[in-house]
């Protein structure tokens, strides 16, 4: 297991990679999805926690994260355990019971008053611990019942993960590591609800899905940091409260000077 001191050491400190000190893209990929292409979706898996040739080789392609100060980037002498496959995380943590993709669309008129008052009380019950904006508790959110089975995954996902550790460069020589920074922190959300197929840069989720805000998800990305809002709350690197605070957020952030991209029907 590669602990993220080591991460860091080889994402910020190698002479080689001069380009590191966040997590976007230094190109990005240019033009948007139109709606005949489908958005890159599907999971593959990857390989137990990667190898430093790996990590090396993921790290090449980020640039400074401007944010990175306020995401606590973890000490050395902090050790954290790897996460699961992001596809393990969201079927293993999906609400019971939960309507089908289906039931949902045929339902949504319906349930849109419901939606509503669910999500102002799930609102009303965050409160941010000190230091930051994170969540209390034990850093995840409730999985909404009211919203599609995919949706729910990302939800899923994100919980999984929710107070890892933040390393630059962490989660993109595989979807499976013991530190996020934050674009790996929202490829992983993504894919345990199989929106992505692999691991992004912040730039490489500019052209992510097709442009404009979601219904239920909203990616917030640019060349050096990416967040998103899933069922209306922020989930983020920067703003925590501490090293190990929950990347859910409280309040709101600004939006200014981001590519806003959203998967198709979500």
């Amino acid at each position: 297991m590669i602990g993220p001191a080591k991460a860091r050491a080889l994402c910020c400190g190698l002479a080689a990679c001069a380009v590191l000190a966040g997590c976007g893209s230094s190109s990005g990929r240019s033009g948007a999805t139109t709606g005949k292409s489908s958005p890159r979706g599907g999971i593959a898996a990857g390989p137990a926690v990667g190898t430093p040739a790996d990590k090396h080789a993921a790290a090449a392609h980020l640039v400074a994260d401007p944010k990175e100060a306020s995401s606590f980037p973890a000490p050395a002498s902090t050790h954290h355990a790897a996460a699961a496959a992001p596809a393990k995380a969201g079927d293993a943590l999906v609400a019971a019971g939960a309507p089908s993709d289906a039931e949902v669309k045929a339902e949504l008129q319906q349930m849109q008053a419901v939606e509503k008052s669910a999500k102002q009380a799930r609102h009303a019950r965050l409160t941010p611990v000190p230091g930051g904006q994170s969540i209390g508790g034990n850093g995840t959110i409730p999985i909404p019942t009211e919203v599609p089975e995919v949706v729910q995954k990302v939800v899923a996902g994100a919980n999984e993960i929710a107070n890892f550790p933040y390393v630059f460069g962490g989660g993109h020589a595989s979807f499976i590591d013991n530190a996020y920074d934050c674009s790996g922190s929202v490829s992983y959300a993504l894919a345990a609800g199989g929106l992505l197929s692999a691991p992004e840069t912040s730039g490489e989720l500019e052209s992510w899905g097709v442009p404009g805000p979601g219904r239920y998800i909203t990616v917030y990305a640019n060349a050096g940091h990416t967040y998103m809002y899933v069922d209306g709350i922020l989930f983020d690197t920067a703003g925590r409260s501490g090293v190990y605070a929950s990347r859910w957020l409280v309040t709101p952030t600004d939006n200014t000077g981001f590519v806003v991209r959203h998967y198709p029907g979500l």
